[in-house]
């Protein structure tokens, strides 16, 4: 509820005051706090919207991996001048609203690119893109504080960072001249001046450079 009530206040005129049915039909939500407040399926709470065909913004969650009981919250905005020109502070509304351990705002994409960089001998044996490094399931990390990988906006909390070791003065100049620090102490850290696309050389060696810096990152490295 929190999450969403963020990204209404910092995306103009956005009402995130619908459903979608069994029967994929839209269904509007007079009180949506009170039906979020109760609302609960087996796996997570169903997505809300906007009802705007045009430029349309989706949320939802869902149980997350792993043994802590943590809920995952995904966040869908057009790719149109108004959302990019608020994305760093919908990303920060949402992650300071929820609480959350940390998060990252991607375009479609290049994150469905680097969703291949999770990789597994069994369960999913591939040869992550681009040169990128291979991340473990997140079911295998060892604590839920480590980020499952980067994006283009990310958002670290408080101990999210100290468990990667952001930021050192000494190493991160480049990467806190595109951050900045939130009220709960955690960081929101830009990756490049433009969103994120590996189909551009230096976009893709500032997200390498950034594996590199944080090991951690993936599970690719014990705290």
């Amino acid at each position: 509820m929190a999450a969403a009530h963020g990204l209404e206040h910092v995306v103009p005129g956005l009402r995130l005051g619908w459903t979608v049915s069994d029967e994929q039909e839209l269904v509007p939500l007079p009180e949506r706090d009170e039906w979020l407040a109760r609302i609960r399926r087996d796996g997570g709470i169903p997505f809300i919207c906007n009802n705007d065909e045009g430029a349309p913004v989706t949320m939802s969650a869902l149980d997350g991996p792993g043994p802590t009981p943590l809920l995952d919250v995904h966040a869908k905005l057009p790719m149109d001048a108004e959302s990019l020109a608020v994305a760093s502070k919908a990303l920060e509304a949402m992650g300071e609203g929820a609480h959350a351990l940390w998060g990252h705002a991607t375009p479609f994409e290049a994150a469905a690119e680097l969703s291949r960089q999770t990789v597994h001998p069994v369960r999913k044996p591939q040869v992550p893109p681009r040169g990128l490094p291979a991340l473990k399931f997140p079911q295998e990390l060892r604590s839920p504080e480590i980020p499952h990988r980067l994006g283009w906006l990310n958002y670290w909390s408080a101990a999210a960072a100290r468990t990667i070791g952001f930021p050192a003065p000494e190493h991160d100049a480049d990467l806190l001249s595109r951050s900045r620090r939130l009220p709960s102490g955690g960081w929101l850290v830009q990756l490049t001046d433009a969103p994120l696309t590996l189909d551009n050389p230096a976009h893709l060696d500032a997200l390498l450079r950034a594996y590199d810096r944080f090991p951690v990152i993936g599970g690719r490295m014990d705290p």
